[in-house]
């Protein structure tokens, strides 16, 4: 844009040539607005490699089958020899563009697809291997936020019940299920006493907390969060994302984050995974894969960024 308009509850509250406007903003919305974008410099160092490793996959792979119209078979090959691992308390960050095979992985890891070849682990248990009942214990373990949280809930049933619905269909009692229910409402940001409304009385943030209290509520090793604030606006992205860090601290969760957005992986992410037609090109600690690329596609998606000239958190 030459020009920029900002608007709040209806009105242009700002407007001027862009430079101006993010460089020197003046209203205080907009620099609100600014302030949430995130920087491109990620802001956290890994540990030293000695967490335990929640998962990890090798050589996983996912092709798929289909036919044309006049009925030529044609093979798909989604996901190809991935190999990846994610230690307690820390975030891998797998990005890349549409199509690059990103949620693809997200869904063989929760075996919500079954991946073709290769191998998923669980403290040594390769979960790939696992029938559909021999993989319920381990579900419970792997709990996935997906991209919109309407879709996400049931319409019909409260959100309260559908937090619920996880522990008591896997033996807890229907007050112990209600009591956590709260609990997680309370640290999710939502106030409990509103766990008998429905979701569409709810703004899409705070459904996809709800969405993240209801992955919560199973207490699992892994989160898989898949394009989870893309949805979302900027200013909101920038609560969720901090919801899910503060999370991550207080009960030690490996998350894998899926994003097509460089700035949001690297402010959530300790290591990236960058993917390209369905293999991983580059990876390694955030720091190093944002200072460093070394992938010639790796260095394509980072220069092809919005804004990557500009230096929002500088501009205030």
């Amino acid at each position: 844009a030459d020009r920029v308009a900002v608007m709040k509850d209806g009105k242009i509250v700002e407007t001027g040539p862009t430079k101006h406007v993010l460089g020197a903003p003046k209203d205080a919305y907009t620099r609100m607005l600014i302030a949430a974008v995130p920087s491109l410099t990620p802001r956290r160092i890994p540990s030293a490699a000695t967490k335990p490793i929640v998962l990890a996959t090798d050589t996983l792979s996912k092709t798929y089958h289909t036919k044309s119209f006049f009925g030529r078979r044609r093979t798909v090959a989604a996901v190809q020899k991935v190999t990846i691992k994610i230690r307690q308390g820390e975030t891998l960050g797998v990005v890349g563009e549409s199509g690059a095979g990103k949620s693809t992985v997200a869904r063989c890891v929760a075996r919500l697809i079954e991946p073709t070849n290769g191998q998923i682990y669980m403290h040594n248990e390769n979960l790939a291997k696992l029938s559909i009942s021999q993989f319920r214990p381990w579900r419970k373990r792997i709990q996935i936020v997906f991209q919109d949280p309407y879709r996400s809930l049931n319409p019909r049933r409260t959100i309260g019940d559908a937090i619920a619905e996880g522990p008591k269909n896997f033996g807890a009692t229907s007050k112990k299920a209600y009591e956590r229910t709260s609990e997680l409402l309370d640290l999710v940001g939502i106030d409990p006493t509103a766990a008998d409304r429905y979701p569409h009385q709810f703004s899409g943030g705070q459904r996809q907390r709800v969405c993240i209290a209801r992955a919560l509520a199973m207490e699992p090793e892994l989160l898989v969060a898949d394009e989870p604030v893309s949805a979302l606006d900027v200013s909101v992205q920038a609560q969720v994302l901090n919801l899910l860090t503060d999370i991550q601290a207080r009960f030690n969760l490996a998350i894998l984050f899926i994003t097509h957005d460089l700035r949001v992986a690297a402010q959530i992410s300790d290591h990236i995974a960058v993917m390209y037609q369905g293999e991983i090109v580059e990876q390694g600690p955030a720091s190093h894969v944002f200072a460093n690329p070394t992938h010639d596609y790796t260095k394509r998606l980072f220069n092809a960024a919005p804004g990557r000239s500009w230096d929002f958190s500088n501009s205030l």
